[in-house]
């Protein structure tokens, strides 16, 4: 084992650290190597989504520790604070009156690390609005807005294993930290490097707390984004199961339901119970069939038309539907997002609010279903970077010049309306319900609605596959993978040929046919795609927050022989695909 790893963990024997973490150290010194290199191989950083990282201790691990060795250089949850702080007035010389919002979900040491950042920030000067208990990351950046902050953090790991947390950034504009902030932040934390360069005493006087009254002025604005209330009117009795999975959602989500008249929404019990340790699942990601199956269990017993959960922190949303025959079937993020897009894109237009100045966001890896519909309307629309962040960017880039309808992301992440600068599942389980009741006043339900949008649309259908490499030597097989999808491409994938390259690091598109280079004008990104001459796309990208190299598949389908017999045959083809390119 490399000496440098043994003298770090070493470190954190000392009295410093309490008895806990010194005996966890203690262990893995004595009994697990492996863990040990994990832990101290490197420092946990800092990056361009904040900090993320399983909890526990050591230097690559999520920890609350504000005394620390300065050889160590730790990014812990109160120097990074510091930097952010230093980072917010740096940008407004001879300002005086900054403020920022804080919220957490419900994981182990959420409510620890918020109070950490009031502490820090308040010492620094910053009036803080910190909510009373755990909120949904949306909420948060609505409260950045809402209250003209200067930034904002949300402690949460998302819908990531009960062994993670996170530290998500945001600036004025509700959304998370895009370029320059990201970068500049960074280099600011990076000078943190002894605990004496943090200021920690907090300031009473600068702190503010958020009750439910402020829910209220948020869900206001939720229910003003209403397109059917005539409708949910008269199908008001229309079943629906929802689940937070032990998260923020556990009352917003039936509240904003019931406010717009839904007047059957059960609730999973067993998972309306805030628990960090995410007791009934084993993982809280509503991408994951396990993770919906208590919600299915109670659907079916009760007769449900649609079933909803939430992550710990909101953001995110997964349905399940019912097919023709009576059976429920798990949506994947895109056919959520085309359903989402549609509904909102098809009631615009039959309300005539659409004027030729409104546009949709979606990011490159998801399906371009929702521009074959966003065309029909003669509806702007941008494709950017993977990333929620991103999609914000944009709503603020053309803010004042058009109308954000919605948009969203394959991960599973929607957003209606401007207010909110982030993926919001309170609002978008809101709005999918809403398309439950506008499909069912024209006899149908979301599964025949999702079948006529393949009919007139095109059929495409996804699978992601996600290759975790742990470790020092897995971020070593990553870029190796990336470089050979760089130097020898493929000319046929599952048996099309692919007809165009795109490479986001060297912001170029090149056409195979003609040789064609343009340039692309996205930020530069290690991603890689390949489009075929049947209208399919696969994407290659390393994950921004965990060892992962994903594969993002998406085939486009021939239905002239009927739906059934398309959706068969590329099933097969995504399977070839995932061979081909994975194994």
């Amino acid at each position: 084992m490399d000496p440098k790893i043994i003298e770090r963990a070493k470190s954190w024997l000392t009295e410093q650290y309490d008895e806990e973490t010194r005996k966890s150290v203690q262990n893995m010194l004595d009994n697990d190597p492996n863990e040990l290199t994990e832990s101290f191989y490197r420092n946990l950083e800092f990056g361009t989504g904040g900090l993320r990282g399983i909890m526990g201790a050591g230097t690559n691990r999520m920890n609350i520790y504000t005394v620390a060795m300065a050889t160590m250089n730790i990014y812990t949850v109160a120097m990074a604070t510091q930097g952010f702080a230093n980072y917010i007035k740096k940008m407004h010389p001879g300002k005086k009156d900054f403020s920022i919002a804080i919220s957490y979900d419900g994981r182990n040491n959420s409510p620890a690390f918020a109070n950490v950042t009031a502490d820090v920030m308040s010492a620094n000067g910053i009036k803080v609005y910190i909510f009373d208990c755990l909120r949904p990351t949306p909420e948060l950046s609505f409260a950045v807005r809402e209250m003209k902050c200067d930034a904002g953090v949300m402690v949460t790991a998302s819908h990531n294993p009960k062994e993670y947390n996170g530290y998500k950034a945001y600036w004025n504009d509700g959304g998370q930290l895009v370029s320059p902030h990201d970068k500049n932040v960074i280099a600011e934390v990076e000078k943190i490097t002894d605990p004496s360069m943090v200021n920690f005493k907090r300031n009473p006087e600068l702190i503010t707390v958020l009750d439910e009254k402020f829910d209220d002025i948020y869900l206001d604005k939720v229910y003003g984004l209403s397109l059917s209330l005539d409708l949910i009117k008269k199908h008001k009795d229309m079943r629906i199961v929802y689940t937070p999975i032990h998260g923020t959602g556990r009352r917003l989500v039936p509240e904003i339901l019931k406010r717009k008249g839904f007047e059957n929404v059960y609730c999973v019990e067993e998972q309306m119970v805030v628990d960090g340790n995410f007791p009934t699942v084993k993982s809280p990601n509503p991408e994951e069939p396990a993770a919906m199956a208590l919600a299915v269990k109670k659907a079916q017993e009760v007769n449900a038309d649609l079933v909803m959960a939430t992550d710990p922190d909101a953001d995110r949303v997964g349905i399940a539907i019912k097919d023709d025959k009576g059976e429920f079937i798990l949506l994947n993020g895109n056919q959520t997002g085309s359903l989402f897009v549609y509904y909102l894109l098809t009631r615009w237009n039959e309300l005539g609010k659409l004027t030729g100045k409104e546009f949709i966001v979606k990011t490159i890896v998801t399906t371009e279903l929702i521009f074959e519909m966003a065309k029909k309307y003669n509806v702007d629309r941008y494709d950017v970077l993977t990333g929620f962040k991103y999609i914000a960017d944009k709503i603020l880039e053309l803010e004042g010049k058009k109308q954000f309808i919605g948009g969203g992301e394959e991960s599973y992440g929607y957003l209606a309306g401007d207010f909110v600068r982030d993926k919001d599942a309170v609002i978008a389980t809101s709005m999918i319900a809403e398309a439950a009741a506008w499909a069912a006043e024209q006899g149908k339900t979301l599964y025949q609605l999702l079948m006529d949008i393949y009919k007139e649309f095109g059929l495409y259908k996804e699978k992601l596959v996600s290759l975790t490499k742990k470790g020092i030597s897995g971020t070593e097989e990553i870029k190796a993978l990336m470089a050979k999808f760089r130097t020898t491409p493929p000319t046929v994938i599952a048996g099309e040929k692919v007809v165009e390259t795109r490479d986001y690091k060297l912001q170029e598109a090149k056409d195979l046919t003609t040789g064609k280079v343009t340039a692309i004008t996205l930020p530069k990104s290690d991603v890689l795609q390949f489009f075929t001459e049947s209208g399919s796309k696969i994407t290659i990208r390393p994950s921004g927050t965990e060892p992962k190299i994903k594969f993002y598949f998406s085939m486009k389908g021939d239905t002239t022989s009927g739906l059934e017999a398309a959706m068969k045959a590329l099933d097969a083809k995504l399977e070839q695909a995932a061979k081909e390119l994975t194994e």
